[in-house]
């Protein structure tokens, strides 16, 4: 009979450094997921956006920032994801190189993605792009979250204040998106049906897609 030290290691999340990341193995696989999941999550932002009928709830805000300052789309995630990583410190969370990456990777592929794709001409082509946009966006943030290699800059921000207030993830999240996409409409952004359905589906989706695409780790005794 097995031993429990023999038995393969869990498909969960390991609450690890950014050191012990780097030391935990696999760093083949993990490192090619992750850089896959921040491409695509960019990609997929800019699928959204182009679909034109609402925009991520954040991708409000990177929108309506880009209307009134002389930055792209890209480079607003990359300086909003900069002053989110800010007020982790107060928070004291400790970013990992998942979080550096998915600051800067997003931006830049959303941006190279916005470059070639247009908005479709028909409605019924703008709501295909729109849904799947969605259902990409789902598996690129249980790719990128699964490499192990530390949460977003978003992400971190949601939990640590959910660690620090004792106020439920859900609630923050809430409190957190609501915010943006009224100071992103303000701004200029896109809400719309985009918005709502993303809202509603993207919590299912990565919820649904995680447990397959975290990378165990072999280094790593599986946290409970």
């Amino acid at each position: 009979m097995s031993s429990r030290a023999d038995a393969p290691p869990a498909r969960e999340l390991a609450r690890i450094g950014p050191v012990q990341q780097l030391r935990a193995g696999r760093l083949g696989r993990r490192l090619t997921q992750l850089t896959a999941g921040l491409v695509l999550y960019g990609i997929t932002l800019a699928m959204i956006i182009r679909a034109s009928l609402g925009n991520a709830p954040w991708d409000v805000l990177h929108q309506g920032l880009a209307e009134h300052l002389p930055l792209t789309i890209g480079q607003c995630v990359i300086l909003v994801s900069l002053l989110v990583l800010l007020l982790w410190i107060p928070l004291r969370e400790m970013p990992g190189l998942g979080t550096i990456a998915n600051s800067f990777v997003v931006g830049l592929s959303a941006d190279a993605a916005l470059g070639v794709l247009a908005t479709p001409d028909s409605l019924s082509a703008r709501v295909l792009l729109l849904v799947a946009g969605v259902l990409l966006n789902g598996l690129a943030t249980a790719l990128y979250i699964g490499s192990q290699f530390g949460p977003g800059p978003r992400d971190g921000l949601m939990t640590g204040l959910h660690r620090r207030t004792g106020v439920s993830i859900r609630a923050v999240r809430t409190t957190l998106e609501v915010s943006v996409v009224v100071l992103g409409f303000l701004l200029g952004g896109k809400v719309g049906v985009g918005t709502v359905l993303y809202a509603l589906a993207i919590g299912p989706l990565v919820q649904h897609l995680l447990p397959r695409a975290v990378v165990p780790l072999p280094a790593v005794p599986a946290t409970r």
